[in-house]
């Protein structure tokens, strides 16, 4: 039996706009997938529009183009498969394997993110109320391409967890695990702050009967302080003038070996280079990096 091509995709949220460590996650995606000629999808994960960035959309695209990046087929947008994000909402809570949850934050907060299943048998009426997803008592477990084997008990650790928000809003756990499975998604490469959603996605995989893709969670680029770069942390964009030096500057942050030729290199080059060069398994098996080493 052969194995189904690659297929990856890069997943940013237009909740700010792209930083250094959005490109370290966005070219290990691209040279994953481009190493062994595959496909590379492009998906807005538009779903949290209170959290969105006016324009954030429109400059994302733009710094992937002027880095060099071009992706197959059409861009997908998440606020475009609400319909699809229901209708599993709505199958789950009429088979008894979703229920409403009236609690709110405060109440919630001695829990420590433990849901500890204060509605799961309260018959709250869905209007107005979030929607929890029923969890078993168990350890989910898989092997990451980078981090090793990585296990959670669901019950224990999680709890029962949203899929969808009391203010309608669709949860990432569920928006994430359909899209790529109706993508055809084969291998997920991504930051490794998603670690820890993994063994929630592979819940909703079985229950749902989807396939389960492999996965390569790459570290986070952290700041002095200790925080990662992100949008909520102000960090500097990505500037189109600096696309070469920063390309180069995340090769060596996954591990790679850059030679000097590539000092002068465009951003397509350096892609081109990188793909043809990719290993995996040059990526530090680590959490985080600090951004001050890779300068």
């Amino acid at each position: 039996m052969t194995s189904p091509a690659y297929i990856g995709r890069f997943a940013p949220t237009p909740s700010g706009y792209l930083h250094f460590g959005s490109l370290v996650a966005a070219l290990a995606s691209y040279l994953d997938a481009k190493a062994c000629g595959g496909t590379w999808l492009l998906r807005m994960e538009d779903i949290d529009p209170p959290r969105e960035v006016p324009g954030a959309q429109t400059a994302i695209l733009q710094t992937l183009e002027s880095y060099g990046f071009e992706w197959d087929g059409e861009l997908v947008r998440q606020s475009d498969r609400h319909n699809a994000y229901e209708s599993l909402v709505q199958r789950l809570f009429q088979q008894g394997l979703a229920y409403a949850c009236t609690c709110s934050r405060k109440q919630l907060e001695a829990y420590q993110g433990v849901y500890p299943g204060l509605c799961r048998n309260a018959g709250h009426d869905p209007q107005g109320a979030a929607i929890r997803l029923r969890v078993p008592e168990l350890e989910y477990h898989f092997t990451d391409r980078v981090q090793g084997d990585y296990r959670q008990h669901l019950g224990r650790d999680v709890g029962d967890f949203v899929i969808r928000r009391r203010d309608g809003l669709y949860a990432y756990q569920l928006a994430v695990v359909l899209d790529d499975a109706w993508q055809g998604i084969t291998d997920i490469v991504r930051g490794a702050d998603l670690l820890d959603s993994t063994p929630r996605q592979l819940y909703l995989q079985e229950l749902l009967g989807l396939p389960q893709p492999r996965y390569l969670h790459v570290p986070l680029i952290i700041q002095p302080d200790g925080h990662k770069l992100g949008k909520s942390y102000r960090s500097p964009p990505l500037e189109s003038h600096e696309a070469a030096q920063l390309l180069l500057r995340a090769l060596r942050a996954l591990g790679q070996t850059v030679v000097p030729e590539l000092e002068a290199g465009t951003p397509s080059e350096i892609l081109a280079w990188g793909a043809r060069h990719w290993d995996a398994t040059r990526i530090p098996q680590t959490l985080t990096l600090a951004e001050s080493q890779l300068r």
